[in-house]
């Protein structure tokens, strides 16, 4: 673990799990990276497939009033008392798998709960990603990316960019020595204000 300094003393980090398999690789990167930070940050991890929503339904400009379930209730919660939003997601089709995009399709009802505040609340947070994919050439990622920076930045979000790991098979991604490299300091130093468009840190991040 590294030192503590007085901004982490503020952080909670939030680790969504959007994977259908358990244990798989793109959460061993991520508990690779999270192993890094100091001592005194909470971490939070949720598994979508554990905490599962139903389908989300856009009843925005609806006159009735949406039921929140238990599950996306923690979920709410669970984010928004998080100073940094970790979406761990593998690569699927090469964009986030079904149960992350599901979670960020809440967002958008979020944005209209009366009195939630939910964007204005969001912003100043950071928001960052990690993936494991199967293709070895790291711009079929891209889409992926993308999606999470242009979230961050619709919500004047930070974003820290995206962790990127190779494997398919269970726990192949231990033996990807670049993204090992790569996690020893990926939440380290200052993430920027997300902006349009998106341009990939050339260090991988």
């Amino acid at each position: 673990m590294t030192t503590e300094t007085p901004r982490d003393a503020d952080r909670s980090f939030l680790f969504v799990l959007g994977s259908s398999r358990p244990e798989g690789n793109t959460e061993i990167l991520a508990r690779v990276a999270a192993e890094q930070l100091p001592a005194g940050v909470p971490q939070r991890w949720v598994d979508l497939a554990r905490l599962p929503l139903p389908d989300f339904q856009d009843g925005r400009h609806d006159t009735g009033s949406w039921t929140v379930g238990e599950n996306e209730d923690e979920l709410r919660r669970a984010t928004l008392e998080a100073t940094d939003i970790v979406i761990a997601s593998p690569l699927y089709w090469y964009a986030l798998s079904a149960h992350t995009k599901r979670y960020l399709d809440y967002w958008s009802g979020w944005l209209a709960v009366p009195g939630l505040d939910f964007k204005q609340r969001m912003a100043g947070r950071t928001l960052w990603g990690v993936t494991v994919m199967a293709d070895e050439d790291e711009v079929v990622a891209d889409g992926l990316a993308t999606t999470l920076n242009h979230t961050a930045a619709y919500l004047r979000m930070r974003f820290g960019g995206v962790l990127l790991g190779n494997g398919s098979r269970p726990g192949q991604v231990r033996d990807d020595e670049r993204a090992a490299i790569r996690a020893k300091t990926f939440f380290q130093g200052e993430a920027p204000l997300a902006r349009f468009p998106y341009e990939q840190d050339p260090a991988g991040r």
